[in-house]
C-alpha cells in the first residue's frame, strides 16, 4: 500500500468512527414497557451521555493529524485508540444492562427513582441495533488508532512551504526588481508617471 493511501485511510477512519458514533447517539437505544404497560425509549443522549464528547474528539483527531509530524502522529494514534475505547465501554454497558442504560428515561415518565425501584417496575426492555453500531464504530477505531501509530513514519512527508521564510540580500536582482515595482507603484500614488525619467 502506497505511503498516500496510508494516510487518507488514517485521516478517513476517525472520521468514520465519529461520524457513526453521532449517528448511533441520536437513535434509539432501549425500549422499555413498564409494568403498567407505558412504553419508554431511552435514546443514545440517555444511554451513553459521553458518546458526542468522545466522537468530536475523534473528529478534532482529524485535523490534528494532518498537521503533525511523524511522533505527535503515533500520540495521536493512541490517543484514538484511548477515545475508541471509551466509545465500545459506553456502547458495551448500555449492551450489558438495558435497564440500567434506560433508569434516567423511566426515572422522568414514571418518577421512581433508584436503581432497584426502577428494576422493578420494568416488564420487558430490549435493546436496539444501534449500540452495536457504536461498539463497531468503538472497536473500528482502536483498529485505525493502532494503525496510525504503526505506520507513522510511512506517511508522506508534508509540505514545509510556509515552514520558513526565504530572505535575499538587496543587491541581487530578485530584489533589486521587486524593489524596482514597488518604486514604481508609490511612483503611480503618488501620481507620478513611474516610466518618465
Amino acid at each position: 500500500m502506497t505511503s498516500r493511501r496510508v494516510r487518507t485511510l488514517a485521516l478517513l477512519a476517525p472520521l468514520a468512527v465519529a461520524a457513526l458514533s453521532l449517528l448511533a447517539w441520536t437513535q434509539p437505544w432501549v425500549e422499555i414497557a413498564l409494568d403498567d404497560g407505558r412504553p419508554v425509549t431511552a435514546a443514545g443522549d440517555v444511554a451513553a451521555p459521553a458518546l458526542p464528547a468522545l466522537a468530536l474528539a475523534a473528529l478534532a483527531l482529524v485535523a490534528a493529524l494532518a498537521l503533525a509530524g511523524p511522533v505527535f502522529r503515533v500520540v495521536l494514534g493512541i490517543l484514538l485508540t484511548l477515545l475508541s475505547s471509551a466509545i465500545v465501554t459506553s456502547a458495551a454497558l448500555a449492551l450489558g444492562d438495558a435497564v440500567g442504560a434506560a433508569s434516567a428515561a423511566v426515572t422522568e415518565l414514571s418518577g421512581v427513582d433508584g436503581d432497584e425501584s426502577v428494576r422493578q417496575i420494568v416488564a420487558t426492555a430490549a435493546v436496539a441495533a444501534w449500540p452495536s453500531v457504536a461498539l463497531v464504530a468503538g472497536i473500528l477505531g482502536c483498529l485505525a488508532g493502532v494503525g496510525i501509530a504503526a505506520t507513522a513514519r510511512r506517511w508522506p512527508e508534508r509540505v514545509r512551504r510556509y515552514d520558513a521564510v526565504g530572505t535575499a540580500p538587496a543587491d541581487e536582482p530578485a530584489a533589486q526588481g521587486r524593489a524596482d515595482r514597488l518604486d514604481a507603484w508609490d511612483a503611480l500614488s503618488d501620481g507620478r508617471d513611474p516610466t518618465a525619467g
